[in-house]
């Protein structure tokens, strides 16, 4: 038998302990709105201020709530160090060779022309043209279960006062995660950031990192320059690697290995690793890993593989949450609205990687009541279970945050600490 009172009370203290302890360095009323932010966003599963509201269950009219919530999104300037403080809480759950993935997406609002800075932007989806911002997110993977957590995000417009270049963007990403994660951590990035200036910054930071290539990259092989294609295609592969593919089709991959140099920095040395058997055109990837085992070209290519987790971190955020039905209209409301829900996101991914949050993991999967069972990418099942367990709770957690806390040590699911006075 479920205890949907107990259940949900352990969730709303788990969501205050977590926020405020990544808000500990600010004022008490930011404290609170981030704490209402994420947990609304949990309960409500939208980031629409009005259902964030709704789910806050205040005592006031639900216009004042939504106008203090609006005018907090609008005025909060403080995403670095609240990013920073959240990224140094969640690495508990992380390890010295977490894979780091990199890469860009977008949010698209075809009927907002008016919207602060909107610019043209590429939906992913459709492959159409139309009003949007640009975001870039990266995102680390559990050791376990190879789930993504945000650690980094960011939504910029080419219109925008001061925008200088998506790869500006791109080096900013990777110098905030270059101060928080070791240089050992692979940073993963899809061909669309094949492109020298990453290289150079990367190799000169000595950061480790696997690139695909495109198709027309010249590289130095032998002390000759060379078609990347060309070369790959000199290689029909040494290794073989099962493979799985989406559809679940199973697929039997060949691997190779070969030492190559770039032009731009050839003094360097890096591995070109070719896959063939998951497209017409082989997986070239270019990469700095070293390691004297032979099945290294293995590794490299199923580290990449795994890339695929941000794409659906992506979905995740878009379809569960709503993200592209956002209703702000100033810029820097879009981006904290965004960061916040990489946040609760974010909790959602370190309970079910924290050792005493995963008996209350199976619990809400088993509450979410999945049709063809639990899928390798879970946030879904969490989050309706989640949802389902709030829905059936009459209070939020206004009153939770008004009482005085005792102190003692942080648990993602704490023992009662609130006075009963």
């Amino acid at each position: 038998m479920t205890h949907y009172s107990t259940l949900s009370s352990n969730l709303k203290r788990g969501i205050i302990r977590f926020s405020e302890t990544i808000s500990s360095k600010f004022s008490r009323p930011q404290v609170k709105f981030i704490s209402q932010m994420i947990y609304g966003m949990i309960a409500a599963q939208s980031c629409h201020l009005s259902k964030i509201a709704r789910s806050l269950d205040e005592r006031i009219s639900l216009k004042k709530t939504i106008d203090r919530l609006s005018r907090n999104l609008n005025e909060f300037h403080n995403r670095d160090k609240l990013m920073h403080d959240y990224v140094n809480k969640i690495k508990s759950c992380l390890t010295d060779r977490t894979v780091l993935l990199i890469d860009g997406g977008d949010i698209t609002k075809a009927c907002s022309p008016k919207m602060e800075y909107i610019s043209r932007v590429r939906d992913g989806s459709t492959g159409n043209y139309g009003n949007g911002y640009f975001t870039l997110s990266v995102t680390a993977l559990t050791p376990e279960k190879k789930m993504p957590i945000g650690v980094y995000t960011n939504v910029y417009s080419a219109s925008e006062p001061g925008f200088i270049s998506e790869d500006a963007e791109v080096l900013k990403s990777l110098k905030f995660i270059g101060r928080l994660f070791n240089k050992s951590c692979i940073r993963a990035f899809d061909r669309g950031y094949d492109a020298n200036i990453y290289y150079e910054y990367l190799l000169k930071h000595k950061e480790t990192f696997i690139i695909r290539a495109k198709k027309n990259r010249d590289v130095i092989y032998q002390g000759k320059r060379i078609n990347i294609l060309e070369l790959a295609n000199k290689f029909k592969g040494k290794y073989n690697l099962p493979f799985n593919k989406r559809s679940g089709v199973e697929s039997e991959c060949k691997v190779s290995i070969v030492p190559i140099n770039l032009p731009c920095m050839p003094t360097s040395e890096l591995n070109l690793v070719i896959c063939r058997g998951l497209g017409k055109i082989p997986l070239m990837l270019i990469s700095n890993l070293k390691s004297e085992d032979n099945r290294l070209g293995l590794a490299v290519t199923k580290v990449y593989l795994m890339r695929w987790r941000i794409e659906e971190y992506y979905g995740f955020k878009k379809q569960q949450f709503g993200l592209e039905g956002l209703r702000v209209r100033s810029l820097n409301s879009i981006r904290n609205l965004n960061m916040l829900l990489m946040l609760a996101i974010g909790y959602i991914g370190y309970m079910s990687a924290k050792g005493d949050g995963k008996r209350c993991v199976l619990e809400l999967i088993e509450i979410s009541k999945r049709v063809k069972g639990i899928p390798k990418f879970f946030y879904y099942a969490l989050a309706d279970g989640i949802f389902t367990v709030f829905m059936r709770s009459k209070l939020g957690i206004c009153d939770m945050l008004k009482k005085k806390r005792r102190c003692g040590q942080f648990s993602l699911f704490p023992e009662p600490y609130f006075s009963t006075a």
